[in-house]
């Protein structure tokens, strides 16, 4: 009998849960109008271009990053407006400060609940750090289910309840009352509550003042969409107890002297920066107020930068809208309460002119 066994190789190595995972997957959008990805339209102005490179150019990139990082941190606190007694940390992006979040509470047992659709990061971090995600459904309006968020917390007593605030891909904002009784049925079990702002400059709430009465509610925001995408700045907000525990966990030079600068510069130009996002707000209502005028479409009330339809087919509009030069979001397939919605980002007048045209060619 043969008992030879196959030999290891280095893939053996590697989690099998990893690799039965799929990767974060990012479109191909070169030559087409890129609606996808929620990202600001507008650059900056020739003068301003200038004005950063030649400061960056003057950087001394042989230094691994120093004081700079922490001015960044004191120029967010400003603009945040950051409460007494709380504190921020760093990450580069958001993504790296959920996948902090789920190493920091990575204790036996730990668990971590968010409202579902929501953004993928949530349970992906949770996966990868070995927590166990639990996703509770939105209603068919993409309202919170208060009472299943409730019995979700009372039942697997997570460490960490993700709220979004505005919602991912829904684009929505939740009533407070529901989100005020989750916050304190966290804190009945010693949990945390993690207020996503990713949204905030389209946004015509936040909840940063409301979080400094709470010693248990974490509060992330991300210059992406602020019109930085590229920068890769976010950075988290909080008691200054939970901030110092989980500031241990980031590497120590994780935000780069060019991210840094770029970011610092962005917001000594914070009005010109603010008057983009006024013009991306004024163009998301146009854009509603037109694609509510389609036959077959319906859309849902937007605080983001992005509006969630729903059409009569959405693959068959995706082809189309991707045939005729623009690139969106298919998220029909992402959970069962999205069937047939397509994500658009708000984009340039022009470029929404072209959406448009071509979703109506393609419905």
């Amino acid at each position: 009998m043969n008992t030879a066994t196959k030999a290891a190789t280095a893939l053996d190595r590697i989690r099998t849960d990893i690799q039965s995972m799929h990767a974060y997957a990012i479109q191909d959008s070169a030559g087409l109008v890129k609606l996808d990805a929620m990202e600001n339209p507008h650059r900056l102005s020739p003068e301003l271009q200038a004005a950063l490179g030649a400061r960056l150019g003057a950087l001394a990139l042989n230094r691994y990053p120093g004081g700079r990082i922490n001015d960044l941190r004191v120029a967010l606190a400003a603009h945040a407006q950051l409460p007494a007694g709380c504190d921020l940390m760093l990450g580069n992006g958001s993504d790296e400060l959920i996948s902090l979040l789920a190493m920091a509470c990575d204790i036996p047992g730990a668990s971590i609940v968010a409202p579902l659709p929501g953004f993928v990061m949530y349970a992906m971090s949770a996966r990868l750090q070995g927590l166990a995600f639990h996703g509770v459904p939105l209603t068919p309006e993409f309202e919170l289910d208060g009472p299943a968020m409730l019995a979700a917390i009372e039942a697997h007593r997570p460490a960490i309840t993700y709220i979004a605030y505005p919602n991912n891909p829904t684009a929505n904002l939740w009533d407070d009352t529901v989100i005020d009784a989750i916050i304190a049925a966290a804190g009945r079990i010693g949990g945390l509550v993690v207020m996503d702002e990713a949204y905030q400059p389209f946004s015509s709430r936040t909840y940063m003042q409301r979080m400094a009465g709470h010693s248990h509610v974490l509060l992330m925001r991300t210059l992406s969409k602020f019109g930085l995408a590229g920068v890769r700045i976010g950075y988290m907000a909080g008691p200054k107890a939970l901030i110092t525990q989980i500031d241990k966990l980031r590497p120590p030079y994780n935000i780069s002297v060019l991210n840094a600068e770029c970011a610092l510069f962005a917001l000594e130009h914070e009005s010109v920066f603010a008057a983009q996002a006024a013009e991306v707000r004024a163009q998301r209502e146009r854009l509603c107020a037109a694609l509510q005028g389609l036959p077959g479409v319906r859309t849902w009330r937007s605080d983001a930068n992005m509006v969630l339809v729903r059409v009569p087919n959405a693959q068959k509009a995706f082809d189309g809208l991707k045939a005729r030069g623009v690139l969106v979001k298919n998220v029909s397939s992402m959970h069962p309460l999205l069937d047939n919605c397509l994500r658009l980002t708000v984009g340039t007048a022009e470029e929404n002119a072209m959406m448009l045209a071509a979703l109506q060619e393609s419905l």
